[in-house]
């Protein structure tokens, strides 16, 4: 996967625009202005500034999927590859976390951005090992958003420069994630290929669990 250099460029000065002057403050326009940027393209390729939040996650994916090295135990690989998608979110923290407080008001970026999310826990399970196909890989993908979730609003309240606060609580959510199997090896209902065992269907039924899904 390789970001394109123009949704780089759109993103960045989009996320400097909302650090500035709030989400709702300026246009696709505006942020093409800023970036030195056709403007005439940049309305061909965003409609609106849902589509740049969608880059955003784009370029968070891009990131993390860079280098899909299978070292590590599936934890590790997991742990590492949501923490290479945060190093994304964190270099444009205030740009992003005005996004964030935009987003009640948005409902359609709401639900867009939840989809996309979900599509990319699936890339993001694939790339540790986990196979996330069929609906027991849409059960284990729904387990990744929660974690993904859970996280991203520890994130959104650490203002520690080495994200301590955050790392701590991905590493609660992946410890949790392992007793209820989502990447431990089972002798009964294994998958073929990474011999992970099925999820039970009441997994995400646990009310410890949070249900909300974040970009």
């Amino acid at each position: 996967m390789t970001t394109d250099p123009f949704e780089t460029a759109l993103v960045t000065a989009a996320l400097s625009l909302a650090a500035e002057k709030g989400w709702g403050q300026f246009s696709v326009q505006d942020a093409a202005r800023a970036a030195d940027l056709s403007e005439t393209e940049a309305r061909r390729r965003f409609s609106c500034k849902t589509g740049i939040a969608l880059a955003l996650g784009r370029m968070a994916d891009d990131a993390a999927l860079a280098d899909e090295a299978g070292y590590g135990s599936t934890r590790e690989r997991l742990f590492d590859l949501l923490m290479r998608r945060l190093d994304v979110f964190q270099a444009h923290r205030p740009g992003v976390r005005a996004l964030l407080k935009a987003m009640p008001f948005d409902p359609p970026m709401v639900l867009a951005l939840g989809a996309a999310t979900l599509q990319s826990m699936r890339q993001i399970a694939q790339a540790a090992g986990i196979n996330a196909s069929g609906l027991t890989g849409m059960a284990r993908a729904s387990a990744l958003t929660a974690i993904w979730t859970a996280t991203f609003h520890t994130w959104e309240k650490d203002d520690s420069p080495d994200m301590g606060r955050t790392m701590a609580a991905l590493d609660q959510a992946l410890d949790k994630a392992g007793r209820w199997g989502l990447f431990t090896s089972s002798n009964t209902a294994q998958d073929e290929d990474t011999g992970l065992p099925d999820l039970p269907d009441d997994t995400l039924a646990d009310t410890n669990w949070p249900s909300s899904t974040t970009a």
